[in-house]
């Protein structure tokens, strides 16, 4: 089964499978360490050059979870994420040797689920690659299996089966990450989850590094799910502490 079939079907029919795994990058060097590891943890590894060869071998295989680089010909790393985004929720992580933190931020926004600078440690990347596809593939298995589960907030509708969400009778697309730290909002109406909490419960271990990370994925939800981002109706902040969802009425 290939391309978008795929990537769903692999979402229910996982178990002891190996995980596919795309790496995108011009650096052959940091390919073959990057595959050595990956494939030493027992993954099997595709790998493109540029991402014209990438957006190819998206369509045409299983991929359970994408590395892509920036920097790449033909098809760079963040329009290769807005692709993939148009069609696809697997989660994506992104390594580059750009730093910044509008590099970092313009990566999340366009729907990456994690963001590594170069140089990095292999042994991280698979830590976060593995992190990446417990919480990905185990929460959607897990939910299966929870049939006919459904979270209301205020106007908020939220499928734990379909990992869909609905706004009223507005159908709000979501990334993995997103949708992780929106259901652990809103099965926990009122109470404060801090950055490391919500991190680690959406992505894997909490590094410094990975404050600004937590921030950008608020952010995009709140200018999903709000009618007005400055005076936010559901995901507030309560300062020094984090983040919570008001406790509502659901709508009918």
């Amino acid at each position: 089964m290939k391309g978008e079939m795929g990537v769903l079907f692999r979402l229910f029919d996982y178990g002891g499978a190996m995980y596919n795994i795309l790496v995108a990058e011009d650096d052959l060097d940091i390919i073959k360490i990057l595959r050595l590891y990956l494939e030493n943890d027992g993954m099997k590894v595709y790998e493109a050059h540029d991402g014209k060869a990438a957006l190819t071998l998206l369509n045409e295989n299983p991929i359970d979870l994408a590395i892509l680089d920036i920097m790449m010909p033909k098809i760079n790393g963040y329009e290769l994420t807005k692709k993939l985004r148009e069609k696809s929720n697997i989660p994506i992580v992104i390594i580059s040797a750009k730093a910044e933190d509008s590099d970092v931020i313009l990566g999340l926004n366009l729907g990456a689920d994690d963001y590594i600078t170069k140089p990095f440690n292999p042994l991280e990347v698979v830590a976060r690659v593995q992190s990446n596809l417990r919480r990905f593939y185990s929460l959607n298995e897990a939910e299966t299996e929870n049939k006919g589960t459904v979270i209301n907030v205020g106007n908020l509708r939220l499928d734990t089966v379909t990992c869909s969400l609905m706004k009223g009778s507005k159908k709000i697309s979501l990334t993995s990450t997103e949708y992780k730290i929106l259901q652990l909002l809103m099965k926990n109406p009122g109470r404060i989850f801090t950055k490391v909490q919500l991190y680690e419960s959406a992505i894997g271990e909490y590094f410094e590094s990975d404050e600004n990370t937590i921030m950008v994925h608020i952010s995009r939800l709140r200018d999903k799910v709000e009618d007005d981002v400055k005076n936010p109706e559901y995901i507030k902040t309560v300062r020094g502490l984090g983040y919570k969802i008001e406790k509502q009425e659901s709508k009918s």
